[in-house]
């Protein structure tokens, strides 16, 4: 028997051109205003990268696309549908999926645990297979408590969802972060894949070099709005670019407090 969420998924399995758009977001917290007239798009089977400076606001886009911050203006559109007051699980169950910044994982349950719980009911067997495919050291975790996993291990369980629940489109957030290079290669190699085999994605990362390389356009944030919008390649040999990776504030580099995990 399937559940409602394998009949929304059925819904809406034909992506539009456009599988995500945001137009005059706005967003925060209690009384204070995160986000500003905030609007992009991601284009179908690409890599939007979407970088700026620590607080600028790229996460709370990020959670407001999702519907875990509430939009307090403006829209968010699905695959050509307004999804702006839907719950996250009717907007994940549309082909959307959200990798956090932070290990996006179920501590206390066992990385097979964690999968099922991706995959979904009747979906077992073929989300373990996808994610092990995907990561192989996952298959020798499967028994192993998810909170006991090294940060690289915990983050590779987290970006299995990308390949576990086959969205449509994915936001990522500070995927790399925290990672020894070797375990950032895998998953910047990951990522590749996933676009590859026609997915879209949203990509946040403190790499913005990374990011570009695999981006085809790019926004930059700060203080809560849009302050460019353009062609990643284009950005790359511009001087608006050479000012980004100059700013403190804009690392294209670990935090090295936090580097080297793995």
């Amino acid at each position: 028997m399937s559940s409602p969420v394998d009949a929304l998924r059925r819904d809406y399995a034909v992506p539009a051109e456009n599988p995500l758009t945001v137009t005059g977001l706005r967003a925060g917290y209690g009384r204070t205003e995160v986000l500003r007239d905030v609007s992009l798009t991601v284009p179908a089977g690409q890599v939007t990268a979407l970088l700026g400076p620590n607080g600028a606001g790229k996460s709370t886009v990020l959670r407001t696309i999702c519907g875990f911050t509430p939009a307090s203006g403006g829209q968010v559109t699905l695959f050509g549908k307004d999804v702006t007051k839907q719950t996250p699980h009717r907007r994940f169950a549309q082909g959307l999926c959200h990798i956090p910044e932070g290990r996006g994982v179920f501590r206390g349950l066992t990385v097979r645990e964690n999968l099922l719980m991706q995959g979904g009911r009747g979906r077992e067997k073929p989300a373990i297979e996808r994610a092990a495919a995907a990561f192989p050291i996952l298959r020798k975790r499967l028994k192993q408590t998810a909170g006991t996993l090294s940060g690289g291990e915990q983050q590779m369980l987290a970006m299995a969802a990308a390949y576990v629940r086959d969205p449509k489109i994915v936001l990522v957030d500070e995927a790399s972060l925290g990672l020894a290079p070797r375990l950032v290669d895998e998953i910047f190699e990951f990522l590749h894949r996933l676009t590859h085999e026609g997915g879209s994605l949203l990509l946040v990362d403190q790499f913005a070099t990374r990011a570009l390389s695999m981006a085809k356009s790019v926004y930059i944030m700060r203080r809560g709005e849009i302050s460019y919008s353009g062609d990643a390649a284009s950005l790359m040999e511009s001087d608006v670019f050479a000012h980004y990776v100059s700013d403190p504030t804009c690392a294209d580099r670990p935090h090295t407090s936090r580097a080297g995990h793995a």
